[in-house]
């Protein structure tokens, strides 16, 4: 089991759980045999859902805990008093070394703050930034934002970190050699933007550490133009829903459209299979959860409406990102030349 990368799952964590994330869980372990997986959560409702599968049980460890952490509750309270809750027993264990990371799909203010109280920051981190990964039209896909929604009060200096542990995870889990750093503005021209932007925007240009090429409006950011998208949690968090909401949008207007007579109908069944794969790359459960760079051990939030595809993709993440030693590299960044 050394051998293994240990996750610990939030079994009761998210809208769909113990059920869709216990699922997920299953297709991860069956999907590769690199993982094993802590299922943490109410013992009985988790034991119930694993009867219904067959998989590795040598591989599978349910952990119990009789609390949970409500979506509506105070973050720093919860994390405080509910002790024997998923989330805090979970990352307990990514502190104490018993596991290599933790994905949830449960509150995103608990996790956030348990990722900082629990687990820590590395040292030199100012602040931990979630990074998805988001569908765009260039030749890998994807792009990553960062950050999306912990750090809605950034100041210059963390958002050139973000540049950094971005181009990091792009290069390393990706494979995208001297990624392109862009920083999400209201115009292409250096002068533009807010005071945050207007301050930040020199300092990433004179970062010999990133590939940085300059502003990037949010009608670009669609169409790949730059590998890491550089914000703070307002604007990112803004930029993700829009995503998701378009990209909702867009499949029920197509679908609606096709059905809408005969004639339209058979054209359907004539475009359905490449139709099919075009619009799966606008499903964002593909890509897994929002890593939480900069902290000791991997934290993997996930959507609160995830289904079994997007827990097992960030289960399968965690294994990219244990195995390309992303801690290490941002650590090794992060602290360098200060230790010099």
């Amino acid at each position: 089991m050394s051998e293994l990368v240990k996750v610990v799952v939030d079994a009761m964590g998210g809208d769909n759980a113990p059920e869709q994330v216990v699922k997920g869980a299953v297709e991860a372990l069956k999907e590769s045999d690199k993982v094993f997986v802590y299922l943490v959560g109410r013992e009985e409702a988790v034991n119930e859902e694993l009867a219904k599968y067959t998989y590795d049980k040598d591989r599978v460890e349910v952990v119990n805990a009789t609390e949970v952490i409500e979506m509506a509750e105070a973050p720093v309270n919860a994390i405080r008093t509910k002790k024997d809750s998923s989330i805090v027993k979970g990352m307990t264990m990514v502190r104490g070394g018993e596991a290599d990371a933790f994905v949830s799909a449960g509150s995103t203010g608990a996790v956030l703050v348990g990722g900082q109280v629990l687990i820590g920051r590395i040292k030199g981190v100012e602040r931990p930034p979630l990074a998805p990964l988001i569908p765009v039209d260039n030749e890998r896909g994807c792009s990553l934002l960062i950050d999306c929604g912990a750090n809605v009060d950034a100041r210059p200096s963390n958002l050139v970190q973000f540049a950094k542990m971005g181009s990091i995870y792009m290069e390393s889990v990706m494979g995208v050699k001297n990624p392109t750093v862009g920083i999400v503005n209201n115009g292409a021209e250096e002068e533009k933007g807010n005071a945050l932007v207007k301050e930040t925007f020199p300092l990433l240009k004179a970062c010999p550490d990133i590939n940085f090429v300059g502003s990037v409006e949010a009608r670009d950011i669609p169409a790949g133009v730059v590998d890491v998208i550089v914000c703070e949690a307002f604007v990112g968090n803004v930029v993700l829903k829009t995503f998701e909401g378009v990209g909702q949008t867009l499949i029920s207007k197509i679908k609606r459209g096709m059905m809408s007579n005969t004639r339209s109908k058979i054209g359907a069944m004539l475009v359905k299979p490449a139709l099919k794969e075009t619009l799966k790359t606008f499903d964002l459960e593909q890509y897994g959860g929002a890593p939480m760079l900069g902290l000791k051990g991997l934290v993997v939030k996930t959507h609160g409406s995830s289904m079994s595809g997007e827990i097992k993709n960030s289960i399968l993440q965690c294994l990219t990102f244990k195995e390309q030693k992303i801690n290490e590299k941002i650590k090794e960044k992060i602290q360098g030349k200060d230790e010099q």
